[in-house]
């Protein structure tokens, strides 16, 4: 058996917290009203059939390293090349596939972490999670890669227990709109249909520049019964699809444009793009046109069917066309680029921004676009609710600017509370861990300049942590 390693243990009770002695005072009440409520993870990537499955994770690499593209774009910018690292090629050529090693060439470079989030995360996830020491190196690789091992071989750390050990209220899944929900029915059936729950994620059946796209079309028409053969039956596949996954549970819908561009096309225009893109045929301007279009359209529905609406927009993906033709997407190449919202979201906001029937959840990656137009859109528009910090801004200092910048003009009420959009599924609990130090070393600054009292505090650090993202993502089915 194998005997942990020393736990010297780098979770500081008081880290992130307020370093003047008077606010971190008040931050420790605030944070230790917070720390232990249910976590309500409703933006992620954790894999739907690994819950269903519910075998034991296979080794500390696959579990840790391989998915985490947080932690794979930095080994990368080193020169630790995807191959050494495990990650799958399209063509199923040869990489490391020895889990040991894998983990070494992580482990071994430790300090590159240094000062990032990723290390905030890890070491949460190493010591708190899986009570091992996260005082990673070339001469602990070994004996901590062992001590994870017998861990994840124990039965309490198998995907469904941990819902409960992790405190996990509710996850949400990211699903294609094709998706059978296979997993989820399963999931369903053995008692968990509401507390994980899918998220319909329509973009590859509307970016028409999409090599799959026609096929990702036909298989979408194939799941919903419908023949695809004009721009009226792709409408309504679309909307077959959002009720089965209603039906399945699904309280969101989620968009990944590049652009958040939501000016409308006539039924003639869009009939026209649609059946070009058939044909092969769609254009770069095209393509953006109608994925605008779509936006529209995608708010149209959730009024109609009630699914909150998430659009994550402002992320070049894919940027390096060799990686992406060698491992597909989500492999750490996204890059953020400035795009206009106020302007581009103007024709949805002016048709649905006051229906009391949609809420439409704006995230950026871009901190500018927060306090310039985005908290001036959701001060006014009741439609509208600001997303979390996300993806590059989903830092503790990143988190503390978005507080600054955005309650003056948006308050905290028309926020939707963190989302962790993670795929790396232990650490959930550290993300937003993080989230409630850093609300309570604002809140507590509040308290200190006689801004807020105690009380009004506690209530709103609980809110922002458990209650409102609760009421943002109500549930549209009775249990």
């Amino acid at each position: 058996m194998a005997t942990s390693p020393a736990l010297t243990t780098a979770l500081h009770d008081d880290r992130l917290l307020p370093t003047q002695t008077e606010e971190r005072a008040i931050a420790r009440e605030l944070y230790g009203a917070t720390k232990d409520l249910p976590l309500v993870s409703m933006h992620g990537h954790v894999d739907a059939w690994m819950l269903a499955s519910n075998e034991a994770f296979p080794n500390p690499a696959q579990l840790l390293v391989i998915p985490d593209h947080y932690l794979v774009r930095m080994l990368l910018s080193q020169g630790v090349p995807h191959d050494a690292l495990g990650v799958p090629r399209r063509d199923g050529g040869a990489v490391e596939t020895d889990p040991r090693e894998i983990w070494r060439a992580f482990a071994t470079r430790w300090k590159l972490f240094r000062g990032t989030p990723t290390r905030l995360w890890m070491e949460h996830v190493l010591e708190a999670v899986l009570g091992v020491s996260s005082a990673l190196s070339a001469d602990t690789a070994d004996e901590i890669y062992d001590a994870i091992a017998e861990r994840l071989a124990e039965p309490a750390f198998r995907p469904l227990e941990l819902l409960d050990s992790l405190r996990i209220e509710i996850l949400a899944t990211t699903d294609a709109a094709d998706d059978p929900l296979d997993s989820h029915a399963r999931l369903a059936g053995m008692g968990y249909g509401e507390r994980v729950v899918p998220t319909f994620r329509p973009d590859a059946v509307v970016n028409l520049d999409r090599p799959d796209w026609a096929a990702n079309v036909r298989s979408m028409g194939e799941r919903a019964g419908i023949d695809v053969v004009d721009y009226p039956s792709y409408i309504r596949a679309l909307e077959s699809r959002r009720q089965a996954f209603v039906a399945a549970g699904t309280r969101a819908t989620d968009h990944g444009h590049l652009y958040a561009d939501t000016e409308p096309l006539e039924p003639a225009e869009a009939e026209r793009v649609f059946q070009a893109a058939l044909k092969g045929e769609a254009t770069s301007a095209s393509a953006r046109a109608f994925a605008g279009h779509m936006l529209t359209e995608m708010a149209r529905m959730s009024c109609e069917d009630g699914l909150v609406m998430q659009l994550h927009p402002g992320v070049l993906r894919d940027y390096d066309p060799r990686v992406f033709a060698e491992r597909g997407p989500d492999v750490g190449y996204d890059i953020p680029i400035p795009i206009d919202h106020a302007r581009a979201l103007q024709p949805l906001l002016t048709r649905y921004g006051h229906d009391p029937r949609l809420t439409l959840v704006l995230f950026t990656v871009d901190e500018d676009v927060f306090g310039r137009e985005l908290a001036p859109l959701a001060g006014v528009f009741p439609a509208v609710r600001l997303g979390a910090p996300w993806w590059f801004l989903d830092t503790p200092d990143a988190m503390r600017r978005f507080r600054d910048t955005v309650t003056d003009t948006a308050g905290f009420y028309n926020t939707a509370g963190f989302v962790d959009d993670t795929r790396a599924f232990l650490s959930i609990p550290a993300r937003h861990d993080v989230s409630r130090r850093i609300d309570a070393g604002h809140l507590a600054r509040l308290v200190a300049e006689h801004r807020l009292s105690l009380d009004e505090a506690s209530e709103t650090a609980v809110d922002l942590a458990y209650e409102i993202p609760r009421a943002v993502y109500p549930p549209l089915r009775s249990s």
